[in-house]
């Protein structure tokens, strides 16, 4: 997770929408946040934990087992995610969220999810 994606925020072709695309790493809000990490990574979990050998794992871990929830992990915010359902899949992997973000809350209402690599046919253009 050091070395994640920066953000991509653009507007839709449509007037008078704020949604936009995301870029970074689905991952846990206790790793994301320093809840049990001093570097924002999974590092330390792994180091206490030697049979999580993985980010997704590691995710899913702190998710399922510690109470953490999914969250977009950019190189500079932590983003919360209103469809923790539509997150799991994508757990500790790099990706593009298209949705709308609450500035007030910090939180995306996500639209969909999709690999940062994905070619966006009907989702919004990054500039």
């Amino acid at each position: 997770m050091a070395a994640l994606a920066g953000i991509a925020l653009t507007a839709t072709a449509g007037p008078g929408t704020s949604e936009k695309i995301f870029t970074g790493e689905i991952a846990d809000s206790q790793c994301a946040l320093n809840v049990h990490s001093l570097s924002q990574s999974h590092k330390e979990m792994m180091g206490i934990k030697p049979e999580i050998k993985t980010d997704t794992e590691c995710v899913r871990f702190c998710v399922k087992e510690r109470g953490g929830r999914y969250v977009l992990e950019t190189k500079t915010k932590v983003y919360k995610l209103d469809a923790q359902v539509l997150a799991e899949p994508w757990a500790g992997q790099k990706v593009r969220v298209v949705g709308t973000l609450d500035p007030k809350t910090n939180v995306i209402t996500v639209e969909k999810i999709e690999t940062e690599a994905a070619s966006p046919r009907s989702s919004p253009k990054p500039d």
